[in-house]
C-alpha cells in the first residue's frame, strides 16, 4: 500500500516537472521570433502542437493552461513581454485570440490518433494549427480591422506555418514514442 502511494507521488511529481518544462519551452518559443507588427511570428504554434503530440491531450492541455495562467499573473512568458505589457492587459491585446487558440490546438494535436498515413497526419496537424488562427484572426480584426488581420495575421505566416506543419508531420512518429515515458 505504501509503495503504491510513493509510486503515485513520484508520478505526480514527474508530471508536474513535465508541465513546468513544457511552459518553459513555450516561453522560449515565444521569445524566438521574427519581428512583425502587430503580431510577432514565433515558434509558439509549432511548440503548442509539439506539446500536444508528445504529451497527449490531458497533460498537453494542463501545460498550455499553466502557461496561460503564468502569463495572466504577469510573468513575462509571452512574445514581446515585458516590453509590450504583461498580464491580462497583454492577453487582451492583438495576440489574445491566438493565445486562446492554443487550448483547442493542443487538444486536437494530443487527442487524435497520429499513427496514420502522412496525409492524415498532415490534415490533423494542419487543423490543430488552423484553430489558432480561427480565434486569433477575428480578435486581431476586432482590434485593428480585417485588412490588418489578413496581412499581419494570416498572409505573412502561411509559408512559415506550412514549414512548421511539415516538420511536425515528419517528426510525429518519434514524438509519439516520448509518450511511453510519461
Amino acid at each position: 500500500m505504501e509503495l503504491a502511494k510513493k509510486t503515485e507521488s513520484l508520478n505526480v511529481i514527474k508530471k508536474f516537472i513535465i508541465v513546468i518544462f513544457g511552459t518553459l519551452l513555450l516561453t522560449i518559443s515565444a521569445k524566438i521570433k521574427v519581428p512583425f507588427y502587430p503580431v510577432p511570428m514565433t515558434m509558439q504554434t509549432f511548440t503548442v502542437v509539439l506539446i500536444g503530440i508528445t504529451l497527449g491531450w490531458k497533460l498537453g492541455l494542463c501545460t498550455v493552461l499553466v502557461y496561460l495562467f503564468e502569463g495572466a499573473i504577469g510573468l513575462p512568458v509571452f512574445a514581446g513581454t515585458p516590453e509590450k505589457g504583461i498580464g491580462i492587459s497583454y492577453m487582451i491585446g492583438p495576440t489574445g485570440g491566438y493565445l486562446i487558440g492554443f487550448v483547442s490546438s493542443v487538444l486536437i494535436a494530443g487527442f487524435y490518433n497520429l499513427n496514420k498515413n502522412i496525409f492524415v497526419k498532415f490534415l490533423i496537424i494542419s487543423t490543430s494549427i488552423f484553430v489558432i488562427y480561427i480565434t486569433g484572426v477575428p480578435w486581431l480584426a476586432y482590434l485593428a480591422g480585417w485588412e490588418v488581420a489578413y496581412v499581419w495575421g494570416i498572409k505573412n505566416f502561411v509559408l512559415a506555418e506550412i514549414f512548421k506543419i511539415s516538420i511536425l508531420v515528419i517528426s510525429t512518429e518519434k514524438l509519439l514514442k516520448f509518450r511511453q515515458f510519461i
